[in-house]
């Protein structure tokens, strides 16, 4: 979707003497803030429904976002993403009215081997390789517990198989590790990926998921609306997405943290109304919106436990009646909170499920290693890229 409507700005550039600009979201800038910058009507905002209204408080700080000026200055269009799937689009109709849309981003993926010589540290070296940032955090999660990444020293060595979206050029939302090695002082330690159930494994089929445990953090009467990525409506014949889950409850009912962390925000959020967001351990986030009031004491820094008392159910911010929206999201990304771990699960593999891991991680383990052994130890290296791209979705004409 991006590269169909970047070349559509690149037209309507070369039309209007425009020039196509990359930025960052500033911190601290609200959708709303956004339209007073570029003089537009907030009423476009305010006129929305309640899901739209929701994901334009989804906008993070640093994020890339794409837009064109006219020649006097006025915003002609913008593309913001406010998750892997999905991307706000506002745009300049004929009449010099604005417009506003959800549609699906388009993105390259593509799957590659990498093996990095450590000469100064994990993160700085695989960020210099690949360009992603997250790869090495994600890399020390799936170790952690078991790799002290600190010991690491010059000669050492990673290597990883993982599958990236990307952008224009540049790492698009969070790798996914299929494989990993680690290597300190000549003692190597694997990480494999077993799909059907996302959990990781050693090469002898030992499980090494952390599991963190979260509850639902209200007694609720209903589920008034579900989560949802990126949707067709075959009626609005436009995409939609709801980053959460909304709870319907009586106004005042209690809201409970899903699990313990540290409190990062605890005030206004847009079209969320009173929000509370929860930091946990291993890259999770949690988000509790359009909140009556919070319980006292409630700020930010605040270490909080699962199950402990942070607030009221309400309808503050854009809400048709009260309830709860609850958002979970792993290292950035808004997943289904009705699919979170609420319980231990039981995850050794056993017969011939280990059987059949076990053999596809030690011909996985030799390719590692080929990756690492037939290289110049002085450089990384990369295997081939296996490339795909998702469906495209043209936008109609503006």
């Amino acid at each position: 979707m991006y590269r169909v409507i970047i070349s559509l700005f690149l037209v309507i550039s070369s039309l209007f003497s425009a020039v196509v600009k990359e930025e960052k979201w500033p911190s601290g800038e609200t959708f709303l803030t956004f339209l007073e910058k570029y003089s537009i009507p907030q009423k476009l905002y305010f006129d929305l429904e309640k899901e739209d209204k929701e994901l334009c408080s989804e906008i993070t700080a640093d994020s890339y976002f794409y837009l064109i000026e006219d020649e006097d200055k006025t915003l002609n269009q913008v593309l913001i993403p406010v998750s892997e799937e999905i991307q706000l689009h506002v745009y300049k109709q004929n009449n010099g009215e604005y417009k506003f849309e959800t549609l699906p981003i388009s993105y390259s993926e593509y799957t590659e081997t990498i093996a990095i010589p450590i000469e100064t540290s994990v993160a700085k070296e695989l960020q210099d390789a690949t360009g992603s940032a997250a790869l090495a955090a994600n890399l020390k999660d799936i170790f952690s517990g078991s790799v002290n990444f600190r010991r690491m020293q010059k000669g050492d060595f990673v290597a990883i198989e993982y599958t990236q979206k990307e952008l224009l050029g540049r790492p698009f939302g969070q790798p996914d590790i299929k494989a990993a090695m680690v290597e300190i002082s000549g003692k190597k330690y694997y990480r494999f990926k077993n799909e059907d159930n996302d959990k990781y494994y050693d090469q002898t089929g030992k499980a090494f998921t952390k599991f963190y445990y979260f509850t639902i953090p209200l007694t609720y009467t209903r589920i008034s609306s579900g989560f949802t990525q990126k949707r067709w409506h075959p009626v609005l014949k436009r995409y939609r997405a709801h980053l959460g889950t909304d709870f319907a409850a009586p106004r005042g009912r209690k809201i409970y943290a899903a699990a313990e962390g540290r409190i990062e925000f605890a005030g206004r959020k847009g079209g969320y109304g009173n929000v509370i967001i929860i930091k946990h351990p291993n890259g999770y986030k949690t988000l509790y919106g359009h909140q009556s009031k919070f319980r006292a004491g409630i700020k930010r820094g605040k270490w909080v436990k699962r199950g402990e008392l942070i607030g009221y159910v309400g309808s503050t911010g854009l809400s048709s009646g009260p309830h709860l929206h609850l958002g979970l999201y792993i290292n950035g990304r808004a997943v289904n909170p009705l699919k979170i771990i609420k319980k231990p699960e039981e995850i050794a593999l056993k017969g011939k499920e280990k059987k059949t891991f076990i053999a596809n991680a030690k011909i996985t383990m030799q390719n590692l290693d080929l990756v690492v052994n037939d290289q110049n130890r002085k450089k990384a290296t990369k295997l081939d890229r296996i490339a795909s791209s998702s469906p495209i979705v043209t936008p109609k004409e503006i």
